[in-house]
Formats: C-alpha cells, structure tokens, sequence
C-alpha cells in the first residue's frame, strides 16, 4: 500500500481502511500500517479484497474523490463518486456527433492509427537494440507490416474494416514483443497471443494489470473535460462498458507495453513475482503488484516531448491534456481529433 502523486493504493489482501477524523487509516490484522490526510488524495484503488468502512465511502463521495475497485489481477470492477458534474452542452454533441457516421468513422481511425504508430515506434525501438541478427530482422518485418496497416487506414469506409484494421495490427505487434524480451527472460516471459480474462501467461498478466491502471487513468481525463465515458466511437456502445475512454486508451497502451519489457528487461519482476492459478489463469502476487504500482507512478512523472504543444509534459498528464481534444473536435475548435504520438 503506497500513496503516490495524489491516489492511494490498496493492495494488501484484507486490509481495512477507515475514517479517523480527517485522516483515512489502513489496517492489517488491526494494526495500523499507514495514515493519510484526506485533503492530500483525488481518490483510493483498490486491489482485490480490501474493505473500507461506510462512513468513509460517504466522505469520499461527499468530497468528490473517487473509489475504485480493481480484482487482484487488475481488471476494472467498479468506481464509485458523487454526482456528475460536467458540461451538459458538451455531452449533447458527444451524443449528437456519435450519430453521425463520418465522425464516427473519422475519430475511430484516429484512434487506431494513434494506438498503430506508437506500437510500431516500439517494435522499431526493440530492432534498433536487439543483439541478435534474426531478432531485428524479424521486427523490422514486423513493423513494415503496421506500416502497411496504416497506409490502409485512410481507406477503411466503415467501422469494421477499421476494426479488423486494429485487430491485424494487434496480432502482428504482440507476436513481435517476445523478440523485445532479453533472450535468457524468453523462458519464463514470453508470450503466445494476447489472452486476457484471464491471462494465461506472465507478460499476458503484467499486460492487463497495467492496462486496467492506465483506464482508471482515462476514464478520470474523460470524465475530468466532461465528456461521458460511456459512448465511444471506435469501441460498441454496451452497458457498463466505458466505450469512451477505451478510445482514449488505445494511443497510450504501448507506453504501458514498454514499461512492462522494462520491468522483465531489468530483471525487476521474476517468476515469483507471479502466480499461477488452477486452470492456466496466471496473476500478479501480491510483491509483484506492489513492484509494477511502483513503477507505473514512477513512469508517469517521466517527460515526453508532445508533438502537438511542442513542450514536455509528463506521462501522467497526457490522458488529462489528450481527453481535451475529442471535446475540441466536438465543439468544432478543432477539424478531427489528433491522438499523442510518441517518438
């Protein structure tokens, strides 16, 4: 359990959290194991199971601060607030616009393409560092093909051809990533396909645990401009299913991915750190949430060059600062949405 930036994370098995004046205090077994003041917290995560007093879920909701829970692997539950505030004009032409096919159509391969040429930025990355010959080769094939992907983007008429487009895409890029791992992590690391609820293998594991922090993390840059989460455009509209910030998502999951071959890269996560279920679900433990949360805050105080600002902004930031453009296009400020590309 950590406080890092202005979130508090959770992830101790049967911690307690409760008010103590204005102060939330945790603890395991009765036995305070960590104090914070309320007015130095946006919200609380929670991982798996870990309970949490009525009089504090009232304060939260009475202060504005978010509740979220996450199962122990990391897959999004829920997230409790207070009311919604917001822009009601705004949301009304996110409802119009979604609507109308063309700008459907428009913000979905904006969206794919953002999420295409930041992937292939890292399988580019992985071939320029490989030291094996086989190695490079293989992910500059690869990433010639999202190349390829992305020069049919502009072509796709419709949202399934878009979609195919990203599946493909998808396919190829993550059969490249056991090529970016360290040659003697491949044993224990690699990958066969993306698999999730649930994953089926470590990187698969340390993949979703990391994406569901970074949705908790666009879906509050969503909701933070006033745009409603819950209607998207690249992603179908299904109920309690943030299609929206999904969207938003898409760009910045190879930043995500370059974070976890750096966790196994470096050697900071091991085969311990992982544990395997019956029927071939594999789970983060308990020390290794705690290495990933670590590492996740600590990348997101990191500064990246935005293309569009000219300016360095931090990771954590980008969310926040990219969630205001769909608004900008949907006003008419802006002529089409323009997703972050990372270099």
């Amino acid at each position: 359990m950590q406080t890092l930036l202005n979130t508090l994370y959770v992830s101790t098995p049967y911690s307690y959290l409760h008010l103590d004046n204005d102060t939330i205090r945790v603890e395991v077994e009765r036995e305070t194991r960590l104090r914070v003041p309320l007015h130095h917290l946006g919200g609380v995560v929670l991982f798996g199971n870990v309970l949490v007093s009525p009089p504090l879920i009232h304060r939260l909701a009475d202060e504005g601060k978010s509740l979220v829970l996450l199962s122990e692997h990391g897959r999004f539950k829920a997230r409790m607030e207070g009311p919604v505030s917001g822009n009601i004009l705004l949301r009304q032409a996110q409802h119009a616009r979604a609507a109308d096919a063309a700008f459907t159509l428009g913000m979905a391969r904006a969206c794919v393409a953002g999420k295409i040429k930041n992937a292939r930025q890292v399988l580019l990355r992985g071939g320029r560092e490989a030291r094996d010959g086989d190695d490079g080769a293989s992910l500059a094939r690869r990433a010639d093909d999202l190349a390829a992907a992305l020069r049919a983007l502009p072509a796709a008429s419709n949202l399934d051809t878009v979609r195919g487009l990203e599946g493909e895409a998808a396919r190829q890029y993550f059969a490249g990533l056991n090529r970016v791992l360290r040659a003697d992590a491949r044993a224990v690391f690699a990958m066969d396909g993306r698999s999730r609820r649930p994953p089926r293998d470590r990187m698969n594991a340390l993949l979703s645990f990391l994406y569901a922090m970074l949705m908790n993390d666009c879906r509050s840059a969503v909701e933070a401009v006033g745009l409603d989460p819950q209607l998207g455009f690249l992603h179908a509209v299904r109920p309690g299913r943030a299609a929206l910030a999904l969207d938003l998502m898409e760009e910045f999951r190879p930043l995500a991915d370059r974070l976890a071959l750096t966790l196994v890269n470096r050697a900071q996560l091991q085969r311990g750190d992982f544990v395997e279920h019956d029927g071939g679900a594999v789970s983060l433990g308990d020390t290794g949430r705690k290495t990933v949360i670590v590492a996740w805050q600590e990348k997101k105080r990191e500064e990246l060059a935005h293309p569009l600002l000219q300016q360095a902004v931090a990771i954590g930031l980008l969310p926040l600062l990219q969630a205001r453009f769909p608004a900008r296009t949907l006003r008419g400020e802006m002529e089409s949405y323009l997703p972050f590309i990372s270099r």
